[in-house]
């Protein structure tokens, strides 16, 4: 079978996804009750404004017809500890950014796009693309891309003559894909077209699915992979549409043809592929299997049983030298993977997709460490009834959602000696982090409760110590669609993984640029188990992962990072 996709048309105007490039009208039935609406204006996030609106007047960036050169400093501290004395010193490094102006015709390959996920993103595409408006009890919905930070949030950029803040909307810095003009295709356990997989996925509101349901029955998932022992027994009854036979080998082999495939169809400049399939089990990291690049290759070929769908999908990324990004817990990059992706200077990201309660988690934890109360406890309370929640209802599935959770808060504690001493290391327990520090009692409960579906419920009581030996208790009570704040962080990352592959660097005026490193980092504000590279420290503060996202785009075009001195301050 050939990848099927939604294809916006070439010239980037707004008309149906494609199958063989054939568009299909919005039907609307004559037994309706609704009657077409008229076209509504487009939301500001999904707006197109001209293309480069910030023009930067500096020697340091130079702009050409292919690129935008910056020249950048960038300014550090490096600091000596000697007992209880630090000698601090400031250090510049400067660096030369090429951006690549042209913004490619780029595809996105979902791993499980008949998922709630994959589907809730095809039809927000496509209502986007069409400027589809539907009906709610509280009136008429347009399409927008709110949740994004890319497409919905705005940056400062700095201050007008009179000394007012100047926002812009943050995709407006560099160029970059819009959300429309994204191709998506992918794979599914589940050959169900899109069109029945979005009513059983139960998310959208029925006017908008009945609206895009033509568009959707015209796709239909690529057979993928399917090893029972990684995901629960559960899931056995949708896996009707699995690639053939036992060889993890074939089963790489074809996955690199399907992304070969899918982007010569399109007609396309770059592809991304995201998982955004069920929660894997953890692989074990076995000495001489998946330790090396060499020992996982060796190990696909030998069939091994840790080697894991989404750890052939990630290598097949890997050598197909597209973007693969990791959207659930699971361990897809073990060391071999990582490896690969250096060898290839190819890039991954992950892992999860941070979207509810864990976002409040890494804001609201950061709020109380530097507020100078101790959290003494953190217990997380989630029921679902979606197939992820269902898929979780196994022990090795939950404990790699776990796993991704429980870790989102060791920075910040850490960075905080005066409220949390320093511990000595004990014998490694398998399966535990080991602490420097004390660390709060965190506990993560999750539920399956089919009857609330995607109304995912989240409960969260944080409790902490304050002066003098009192306690303070925060709980907090959130609902949310879970789709609908998950689909926003997959446009996020599919648009900045494509923005990173046109930025590379320099030291050395005389030397070539290099692509960054292979491991995103950069994409952490999305991602509750941020991967970085090996030895580099996790940052899980929100804020602090917005800042580096930020500031990168402002190195992009010679521009230092905010600052709030002088706004604070009693200088003139």
């Amino acid at each position: 079978m050939s990848p099927i996709a939604i294809d916006p048309s070439p010239n980037h105007s707004n008309r149906a996804p494609a199958q063989a490039h054939a568009a299909a009208p919005v039907a609307t039935p004559a037994s309706s009750i609704y009657a077409p609406l008229a076209p509504a204006a487009v939301d500001p996030t999904a707006a197109r404004r001209p293309v480069e609106p910030i023009t930067v007047d500096s020697p340091n960036l130079k702009y050409t017809d292919e690129a935008l050169f910056a020249k950048y400093t960038f300014h550090s501290t490096e600091v000596k500890k000697n007992g209880d004395r630090y000698t601090v010193k400031p250090v510049e490094k400067k660096f030369e950014l090429r951006t690549g102006r042209k913004v490619p015709k780029t595809g996105l390959m979902l791993v499980g796009w008949g998922g709630n996920n994959g589907t809730t993103l095809s039809a927000t595409i496509i209502a986007n693309q069409n400027n589809i408006s539907w009906s709610t009890r509280d009136g008429t919905q347009t399409p927008n891309y709110i949740g994004s930070l890319v497409r919905a949030s705005t940056l400062r950029l700095g201050t007008d003559p009179e000394g007012k803040d100047v926002h812009v909307p943050f995709s407006d810095v560099l160029p970059m894909v819009h959300p429309n003009d994204i191709v998506v295709g992918g794979w599914d356990i589940s050959g169900m077209p899109l069109d029945g997989a979005m009513r059983r996925a139960k998310v959208l509101d029925y006017d908008l699915q009945r609206q895009v349901a033509p568009f959707m029955a015209k796709l239909q998932p690529l057979p993928s992979i399917y090893y029972p022992q990684f995901i629960n027994a559960n899931q056995e009854d949708r896996a009707d549409n699995v690639m053939k036979g036992e060889s993890k080998q074939a089963h790489l082999e074809q996955v690199r043809k399907d992304i070969r495939d899918f982007k010569s169809a399109n007609g396309l400049d770059q592809v991304v592929v995201l998982w955004t399939a069920n929660t894997e089990r953890y692989s074990e990291i076995i000495a001489g299997i998946n330790d090396t690049k060499e020992n996982l290759l060796q190990a696909i070929k030998d069939n091994h049983f840790e080697v894991s769908p989404s750890t052939i999908f990630a290598v097949a990324s890997i050598l197909e030298n597209v973007p693969y990004i990791n959207g659930a817990p699971q361990n897809t990059f073990v060391p071999g993977c990582i490896q690969l992706a250096e060898a290839h200077k190819s890039f991954i990201g992950g892992d999860d997709f941070k979207s509810g309660q864990t976002k409040i988690k890494s804001v609201l934890a950061d709020f109380l460490v530097n507020a100078g109360i101790k959290p003494l406890s953190i217990a997380s309370y989630n029921h679902l009834g979606n197939n992820d929640g269902k898929n979780l209802s196994a022990p090795a599935q939950f404990r790699s959602k776990e796993i991704s959770k429980s870790s989102v808060v060791d920075d910040m504690v850490e960075a905080n000696h005066l409220l949390y001493k320093p511990i000595p290391r004990t014998a490694a327990v398998k399966g535990e982090k080991q602490h420097d520090t004390e660390h709060p009692d965190h506990i993560i409960v999750i539920k399956y409760v089919p009857a609330v579906g995607d109304d995912k419920r989240a409960l969260d009581e944080y409790h902490s110590e304050i002066m003098m030996g009192g306690r303070n208790t925060l709980n907090i009570f959130n609902e949310c669609q879970d789709s609908l704040l998950a689909t926003p962080l997959i446009i996020d990352l599919v648009l900045l993984a494509e923005l990173l592959t046109r930025v590379t660097y320099r030291t050395d005026e005389t030397a070539e640029f290099d692509s960054l490193y292979s491991v995103l980092g950069l994409l952490s504000y999305m991602l509750k188990a941020p991967l970085v590279k090996p030895g580099v420290e996790v940052i899980n503060s929100l804020s602090r992962q917005r800042n580096a996202l930020e500031n990168f785009l402002r190195a992009c075009v010679s521009l230092q990072p905010n600052s709030d001195l002088i706004s604070f301050s009693q200088m003139d």
